[in-house]
C-alpha cells in the first residue's frame, strides 16, 4: 500500500513538491526499509533539494541494488560531493546514455582531466540529432575546456583559435573565449572580449536582474585581473566599485576576488594588513574549490604574507603536515611549492650562503624532495656556483634512478626537471652529459604510451650531432617514431635522413625527394638585406675575411710591385743627441759607479768613502747583524716605542 500511495502521489505532484515527495518516501520507508522504489524517489527528492550529503547517505544504506538502479543519480551525487574519480568511474559504465556522457565530462572537467573532457565533448557533438538542443551548451563548455588546456600547458590540444560569429552571440561563450586569450597571454584581446561579454550579459532578455548581477561578478573579477596585468591602475580602481565580495556566492570566485583586490590596493606597504586581507576568505572545498594553477598562485601569496610577518614556525608546521600527506617524490607544482616555502621558513629571511646552511640539512633528511632540492639549486646558481648546483641535483636524480618505484622513475625523467639539468650543463659546456641524459630519458619514455614529443625531439637532435654509430642509430629510431606520429613533420623527416645518410643511404632515398630543395628554401631570402642588417657573409667571403684577420696579425709592407719589404724600426735617440760629440764610454754604468759621480751631503760622502778600496774599515758595521735583528724583534717588529709614564712602582 505504501508503494501504491507513493506512486499515486508522484503522478499528482509537480516539480515544486520535492518536500512533500520526501515526506511521502520517508513514510513508505518507515514501513519497509527495503522498498527500492521509495529509496530511489527519496534520492531524487534530496538531489532536487540540493541535500547531496543526505543523498549519498541513502545510497550507502541502500547498497549495490540502489546504486545499480539509480546509477546516474548515484554518479551525480558523487560528483556534487567532490568524489570525482568515483563519479567518473560510475558514469563511464553507464552505456547508451547521453546524460551520463555529459556528467562524465563535467566530472572530468572538475578533476582537471581536460584532455579526456575535450574528447567527450567532441564525441557529443557528432550526434546531429540531439545537437540542435545542446549545441549552445556544448559550444560554451568546449571553449571552457580549451581555456583550461591552455592554462594547464597543453596548447597542442586546444581546438579553438578565434571565436566565430555564433560564438560572439552568447556572453558565456565570449567570456570563455576571453579566458582562452588570457591563458595565451593575449591580454588586450581578453580585455576586449570581456567588455563584450559584460555588454551581452547586461542586455540579455533571458536573465532576471538578480541573475545578471550574479553573472557580472565573475566577469568583473576576471576583468580586474586583466587590467592588473596590463598595468591599467586607474581602470582597475574603477572596476573595484563593481565588485562586492560579500555578494559572491562561490567561495572559489570570492577567494580569487580577494586576492586580486588586495594586490590593487596599497596593502603591500603594511605586511600585517596584507596578511589579514589574504586570510580573510575561507578555503573552498568539493566542487567549489580552485583549479590547481589558481590555487598555487593564491597559496603562494598567502605563504609570502606569512613570511613577511615572520610566522616561520607556523609555516614549517603547516607545510610539513601537508608534505607528509603528499606523495614523495612528486612533480606536481602544488607539492613542490610547499617545499619551497618550507625551505624559506627554515632560512628565516636569509639568502645566499646562510640560507643554504639552513636548507642543506633538510635535503640530507629528504633527498627526494624535488621542491627542496630545486630551492638549493637556485641558491647555488644565484651565488654563481653552478658546479655545486649540478652536484646537488645529480645526487637526488641518482637516488630516483636507482629506485625500483615506477613513480620515482617517472619523476626522474620528468621533462621539466630534465630541462633544468640540461640548462645547468649548458652553462658549463658539458655536451657529453647533455647527450647522455637526453638519450636515457628518451629510452625511458619510448616505453610509455604518452611520451612527451618535445623531449624526444630534443634527444634526437642532440644524438644527431654525435659521431658514434650507436648514437646515430638511436637518433634515427627517434626521428622515425616522431614521423609515424605525424606524417607531415618535416623536422622528423630531415632528422631521419641526416641520421641515416652516413649509415645506409638506401633507406632514405625515398625520403630525400620529399624534402624541399635548397633553392626552394632560400627563394624568399634577400641576401643583400641580410648582409646590410649585420648577418655574416657566405663561407667564401668568410674565408677571405679570416685570411685578412690572420694576415693582420703579422703585417708586412710591400712595394708597388707587390714584393714584401723589410720593416724599419723607428730610431729612439735622446732629444739632446749630437752626432759630432763623442759619447760617454761609462754611459752603460749606474750613476754611482761612474768616475764622475760626486755624492752630495755628509751621509752620501760617508757611504762613498766606505765603498772606496783602501779606506778605513768600520768594525762595528762588519759585525753580525743578528743582535740587531733580535733587538728589533723584541721591540715588536719595528713598532713605535712609547716612553713609560712615571708612576708608583
Amino acid at each position: 500500500m505504501a508503494t501504491q500511495s507513493l506512486s499515486s502521489l508522484l503522478q499528482r505532484t509537480s516539480i515544486d513538491d520535492h518536500e512533500e515527495v520526501l515526506r511521502s518516501s520517508n513514510a513508505a520507508l518507515a514501513k519497509s526499509k527495503s522498498d527500492i522504489q521509495a529509496q530511489h524517489v527519496k534520492v531524487v527528492a534530496l538531489l532536487k533539494l540540493d541535500r547531496y550529503e543526505d543523498a549519498l547517505r541513502v545510497f550507502e544504506e541502500g547498497g549495490d541494488t540502489l546504486k545499480q538502479r539509480a546509477a546516474l543519480e548515484y554518479a551525480y551525487t558523487l560528483y556534487k560531493t567532490g568524489n570525482l574519480d568515483e563519479a567518473i568511474d560510475v558514469a563511464s559504465q553507464i552505456a547508451n546514455d547521453r546524460g551520463a556522457r555529459h556528467l562524465e565530462a563535467q566530472a572530468s572537467y572538475r578533476a582537471e582531466q581536460f584532455r579526456r573532457t575535450a574528447d567527450l565533448y567532441e564525441d557529443l557533438t557528432k550526434d546531429e540529432i540531439t545537437l540542435a538542443n545542446e549545441g549552445n551548451d556544448l559550444r560554451i563548455n568546449a571553449w571552457a575546456v580549451d581555456a583550461q588546456l591552455q592554462w594547464k600547458g597543453y596548447p597542442d590540444y586546444v581546438r579553438h583559435n578565434r571565436p566565430t560569429r555564433d560564438d560572439l552571440e552568447a556572453f558565456e561563450t565570449v567570456y570563455n573565449a576571453a579566458c582562452l586569450s588570457i591563458a595565451k597571454g593575449e591580454f588586450g584581446q581578453g580585455e576586449m572580449l570581456l567588455k563584450r561579454a559584460k555588454e551581452l550579459c547586461r542586455t540579455s532578455e533571458d536573465l532576471t536582474p538578480e541573475d545578471k548581477a550574479a553573472e557580472l561578478l565573475p566577469i568583473a573579477v576576471q576583468q580586474l585581473y586583466v587590467l592588473i596585468r596590463l598595468g591599467k591602475s586607474e581602470e582597475a580602481e574603477s572596476i573595484l566599485e563593481e565588485i562586492s565580495v560579500n555578494d559572491i556566492p562561490e567561495l572559489s570566485t570570492k577567494r580569487v576576488a580577494v586576492n586580486n583586490i588586495t594586490l590593487v590596493r596599497d596593502t603591500t606597504t603594511n605586511p600585517f594588513a596584507l596578511y589579514k586581507s589574504l586570510h580573510a576568505t575561507p578555503v573552498s572545498t568539493n566542487n567549489d574549490r580552485l583549479f590547481n594553477h589558481q590555487d598555487n598562485i593564491v597559496t603562494g601569496n598567502v605563504h609570502s604574507a606569512d613570511l613577511l610577518v615572520q610566522k616561520y614556525d607556523g609555516i614549517i608546521r603547516s607545510t610539513s603536515k601537508a608534505l607528509s600527506q603528499a606523495p614523495c617524490p612528486s612533480a606536481k607544482p602544488s607539492v613542490n611549492l610547499l617545499s619551497v616555502y618550507n625551505a624559506a621558513a627554515h632560512a628565516r629571511g636569509q639568502t645566499g650562503t646562510p640560507a643554504l646552511k639552513a636548507i642543506l640539512p633538510a635535503i640530507e633528511r629528504r633527498p627526494k624532495d624535488i621542491g627542496l632540492v630545486l630551492t638549493a639549486v637556485q641558491l647555488y646558481v644565484a651565488e654563481g656556483n653552478t658546479t655545486s648546483a649540478i652536484t646537488t641535483l645529480e645526487k637526488s636524480l641518482q637516488l630516483l634512478e636507482e629506485s625500483i618505484s615506477e613513480q620515482d622513475k617517472e619523476v626522474r625523467f620528468n621533462p621539466g626537471l630534465l630541462g633544468i639539468l640540461v640548462a645547468l650543463y649548458k652553462l658549463e659546456g658539458r655536451r657529453v652529459q647533455i647527450r647522455s641524459e637526453l638519450a636515457k630519458a628518451a629510452g625511458y619514455w619510448r616505453e610509455h604510451a604518452e611520451a612527451p614529443s618535445s623531449l624526444l625531439r630534443a634527444a634526437a637532435e642532440s644524438l644527431l650531432h654525435s659521431s658514434d654509430r650507436s648514437n646515430l642509430t638511436a637518433a634515427g629510431d627517434l626521428f622515425k617514431a616522431l614521423y609515424q606520429e605525424d606524417r607531415n613533420d618535416r623536422f622528423a623527416i630531415a632528422g631521419y635522413v641526416a641520421s641515416q645518410a652516413t649509415l645506409d643511404y638506401t633507406k632514405i632515398e625515398s625520403q630525400v625527394d620529399s624534402l624541399p630543395s635548397i633553392d626552394e628554401l632560400i627563394s624568399g631570402v634577400d641576401v643583400d638585406a641580410l648582409e646590410s642588417a649585420g648577418v655574416s657573409p657566405p663561407s667564401s667571403a668568410a674565408a677571405a675575411a679570416a685570411a685578412a684577420i690572420a694576415g693582420a696579425r703579422k703585417r708586412t709592407s710591400s712595394d708597388r710591385h707587390g714584393h714584401a719589404t723589410k720593416r724599419r724600426r723607428k730610431s729612439r735617440l735622446p732629444k739632446d743627441y749630437d752626432p759630432n760629440k763623442t759619447p760617454d764610454p761609462e754611459r752603460w754604468l749606474p750613476l754611482r759607479d761612474r768616475s764622475s759621480y760626486k755624492p752630495k751631503g755628509r751621509k752620501g760622502k760617508q757611504r762613498a768613502a766606505e765603498r772606496t778600496q783602501g779606506g778605513v774599515v768600520n768594525e762595528k758595521a762588519e759585525e753580525s747583524p743578528a743582535p740587531a735583528a733580535q733587538r728589533q724583534k723584541s721591540q715588536g717588529g719595528g713598532g713605535t716605542n712609547k716612553k713609560k709614564k712615571k708612576g708608583k712602582r
